[in-house]
């Protein structure tokens, strides 16, 4: 039902009738909280693969290739481990020799949890791989894998 306003007492005319105003609106406008809404996914969905944690490593193929679980210790060796003898622990460089200090801080009271998944780059020898699994013995590590990748079809 419209709204009637009375007209002012001074007004002169034949017919002194109230004056109509349109209904008043009582919707919510949401095309703006839309508009926001596609900007905030558009943002996250730019910055998403910019949040995984470590180096990028190109994985070796295996395939009978199995799930990782989340909670995990992931320690990568580039390809640069030639070189420098230097790991990544989340981003983290670490020389080969501290490593067992390291890792031993990091399961300090948990030994049950002293899992950790190495990520190695395909093009390393052998050598450098065991030089790290040995560290890893020093650090009384007793549960280690190598991550690998589904070979691609």
């Amino acid at each position: 039902m419209p709204k009637v306003v009375a007209s002012s007492p001074g007004a002169s005319g034949r017919h002194q009738r109230g004056r109509r105003l349109g209904p008043t609106m009582a919707e919510i406008n949401i095309i703006p909280l839309v508009d926001v809404m596609l900007v905030l996914l558009i943002i996250f969905m730019v910055a998403a693969p910019m949040l995984q944690k470590g180096i990028e490593v190109n994985l070796p193929v295996a395939s009978r290739s199995t799930s990782i679980p989340e909670q995990r210790l992931n320690l990568d060796i580039p390809l640069s481990f030639a070189k420098d003898q230097r790991v990544f622990i989340e981003k983290e460089s670490i020389s080969l020799e501290n490593l067992p200090e390291r890792l031993r801080q990091r399961f300090a009271g948990k030994p049950e949890e002293a899992q950790v998944f190495v990520r190695t780059d395909a093009e390393l020898k052998v050598q450098h791989l065991i030089s790290v699994f040995d560290a890893l013995k020093a650090a009384n590590v007793n549960t280690a894998g190598v991550v690998t990748d589904l070979p691609r079809r």
